[in-house]
């Protein structure tokens, strides 16, 4: 069953919508107020809007009724009229009550950062449990706003297409109520307890291999340098919140030695809550990782902001504590030298990477080896010269170093994760000879 949750409004086919984007600069805010708004637009772009205008306001506490103060609620209404706007987006997060009292200041329709990015994840979402998983934060958000969303759909039925930030769940049943809105989430969450215990499944069955997971700030280079890595065949687009899906494929390191790779979902400052409790199942690829490379966009003017973004979500969704590389990319975009010398005494570590040109992406390769391999031990191992099986299943786990074939017997020299030696016995060998003890982390 489809809900419909939102107001619509006619617009021609393929027909962008025309914003006017609105922020409240308060005590403690970045004193510029140009990066916020200009990833405002970003995101707009993506979901289909050109913006026509920018206003700000600085306040020291956020207006009760309206978030931003009266007067400047009317001066946007305004703008609206004489630009012909079809809508204001506000980079914050409205209440129902606020956001109702502003659409009737401004005489048009408001929506808010948390709706917008919701739009845009409603059209991006391609798999069955990214698509439930945005419906569900749809719904929740939705629930207690029915209020103003009836007053739209009064108003507006009958008209040919949805607008940004009213498309979905749910376009073809009018007259919706927090009945069937709680009944539909909880549908949706039994549901999505059952896609999420088949993907932790799947996640924890690939904890016999060595597993990395690309995290970054959306739009960072993440699915453009999995494809360089891995050769995947991955949609890249120069916007925010390209793809949705975590996609996981196997990286050759080194010739006979692979391990696994995702690409995860972007993050964004103020990611709407619904949303990261919502997708914590996708993420769950960092979270059971045993290398987090963390990529970051060195072309990014705001891209310090960007990495303590990136912290404090892994940390939040309980990946906090994941081994990291740190990868500049982008880094033949970079014109502003200063922020990358910032960037390099940030993380000095970091490797330089261009995924587009392919620079850095061997000596990422050799890193992500050289930290593979000094988490392991090396190990002789013994067993019967006709078990293949045996010999197939050390070239898996570790790096066969040397076979020799001593006395009627298979003899392997091998570099092993730990946690491997105990299925040695079931697979018909025996450790002869310990090694070293792996390397601290």
């Amino acid at each position: 069953m489809k809900l419909d949750t939102a107001p619509k409004i006619r617009r021609d086919r393929g027909q962008r919508e025309r914003a006017i984007l609105v922020g409240v600069q308060l005590p403690g805010e970045p004193t510029s107020y140009r990066a916020p708004l200009e990833e405002l637009s970003d995101l707009a772009d993506t979901a289909g809007a050109d913006t026509l205008d920018r206003i700000v306001q600085r306040r020291e506490t956020p207006d009760p009724r309206t978030f931003m103060g009266k007067g400047k609620a009317e001066e946007v209404g305004r703008r609206l009229k004489e630009l012909d706007a079809d809508l204001v987006i506000f980079d914050h997060d409205l209440s129902p009550s606020q956001a109702r009292n502003l659409e009737k200041v401004v005489g048009g329709r408001v929506i808010d950062r948390t709706e917008l990015i919701l739009d845009i994840f409603v059209r991006r979402a391609s798999s069955a449990m990214a698509r439930a998983q945005v419906e569900l934060a749809q719904m929740e958000y939705s629930l207690p706003r029915l209020k103003r969303l009836w007053t739209h759909l009064n108003r507006e039925v009958g008209t040919a297409k949805a607008g940004i930030g009213v498309r979905g769940p749910g376009e073809k049943q009018i007259e919706t109520d927090r009945r069937l809105v709680r009944k539909r989430i909880r549908d949706l969450k039994r549901s999505l307890e059952t896609m999420q215990a088949h993907r932790v499944r799947q996640t924890r069955a690939r904890g016999r291999y060595f597993t990395a997971a690309l995290v970054g700030y959306t739009n960072a280079g993440k699915s453009t340098l999995l494809r360089a890595l891995t050769g995947a065949d991955v949609l890249i687009e120069d916007r925010l919140f390209a793809t949705l899906d975590t996609t996981t494929r196997a990286w050759e390191i080194s010739p006979g030695r692979r391990i696994f790779l995702s690409d995860t979902v972007g993050f964004i400052r103020d990611l709407p809550h619904h949303l990261v409790s919502s997708f914590l199942a996708t993420l769950e690829e960092a979270r059971f990782a045993d290398l987090l490379i963390h990529v970051v966009d060195a072309a990014d003017p705001d891209v310090l902001d960007h990495i303590d973004v990136v912290d404090r979500t892994l940390y939040e969704i309980g990946a906090g504590g994941v081994p990291r590389i740190h990868v500049l990319n982008q880094v033949d975009r970079v014109q502003d030298t200063l922020t990358l010398r910032l960037l390099e005494e940030r993380l000095p570590e970091g490797l330089k990477t261009s995924a587009l040109e392919g620079t850095g992406i061997s000596a990422l390769r050799d890193k992500v080896h050289e930290y593979v391999t000094r988490r392991h031990v090396d190990v002789v191992i013994e067993g019967d010269p006709g078990n293949g099986r045996l010999l197939s299943q050390l070239r898996e786990w570790g790096e066969v170093r040397e076979v020799t074939y001593p006395d009627s017997v298979v003899r392997v020299d091998v570099r092993i994760a730990p946690r491997y030696l105990a299925r040695i016995e079931n697979a018909g060998g025996r450790v002869i000879e310990d090694g070293t003890a792996p390397a601290d982390d």
